[in-house]
């Protein structure tokens, strides 16, 4: 496995992660809705060779059937990674979170952090 296969895997292994733990908190279901396709930010080589890094807390609203609906920046270390970020988990696939048994819409808070790696 190459560097950039790692690194990938633990991007996402961290994104499903802090997904389930900060959806946790929510009340408005019983089970976390799950990412099963976490595509990570894509960053312009200027910024990548900057080596700048950072994080943006992003507010989305997933549908029943794990469709990304919403995706607003609630916090970010640098506006730089806002729209990267905002692509990005647009374009992610969950399981539904579920409420007695039953898939529901849910908004949770997902971490987006950039390293030079990214």
């Amino acid at each position: 496995m190459n560097q950039q296969s790692i690194l990938r895997t633990i991007f996402i292994s961290g994104v499903l992660l802090g997904a389930a733990l900060l959806a946790r908190a929510e009340a408005a279901f019983d089970e976390a809705p799950v990412p099963v396709h976490a595509v990570p930010p894509v960053l312009s080589g200027t910024l990548r060779a900057s080596g700048l890094s950072g994080m943006v807390s992003i507010k989305i609203t997933i549908d029943e059937n794990g469709n990304v609906t919403q995706a607003a920046v609630a916090k970010s270390t640098d506006t730089q990674f806002e729209q990267p970020a905002l692509e990005a988990v647009n374009r992610w696939k969950f399981r539904p979170a579920k409420k007695d048994g039953r898939p529901v819409v849910a908004q949770v808070m997902v971490p987006v952090r950039f390293t030079s790696s990214n």
